[in-house]
């Protein structure tokens, strides 16, 4: 009994949430200019290609490197290798991800997080009608 009464009071909190976020200037706007997934029907720009496929590279670069130098360490009998290795290449993988995003470009997240902002505002008034 306890459990039902503690699960109402979250969904209550979650839809105040959803609430005061469907009132926000961003989701007012992303609903009145009826925002859309339109922009991924153009073809990409040379540098949004280039970042992500800097990302994609970044994983390469991430665990199945760290993979192949810990068993070359161990091969070589040297565990400094992938102590001191292994964080190192994780930080450039990581480097190489984020350099990727900023090549990438805001424009298609930005694109992306209004759709969903509208979507999910737009379901959660047309289930609670109240």
């Amino acid at each position: 009994m306890l459990g039902c009464a503690l699960s109402g009071m979250k969904v209550n909190q979650n839809m105040s949430i959803i609430e005061r976020i469907s009132r926000t200037e961003y989701v007012r706007s992303a609903i009145t200019d009826k925002a859309d997934l339109s922009a991924f029907k153009a073809k990409p720009s040379y540098r949004t290609v280039m970042g992500m496929a800097a990302i994609c590279f970044s994983y390469v670069i991430a665990w199945p490197a760290i993979a192949l130098l810990g068993l070359f360490a161990v091969y070589a009998d040297r565990p400094w290798l992938i102590a001191i290795g292994g964080p190192l290449l994780y930080g450039l993988s990581h480097l190489v991800f984020l350099w990727g995003m900023y090549l990438a470009g805001f424009d298609y997240t930005k694109v992306f997080l209004r759709w969903a902002a509208r979507v999910l505002v737009e379901r959660w008034i047309r289930n609670n009608p109240d």
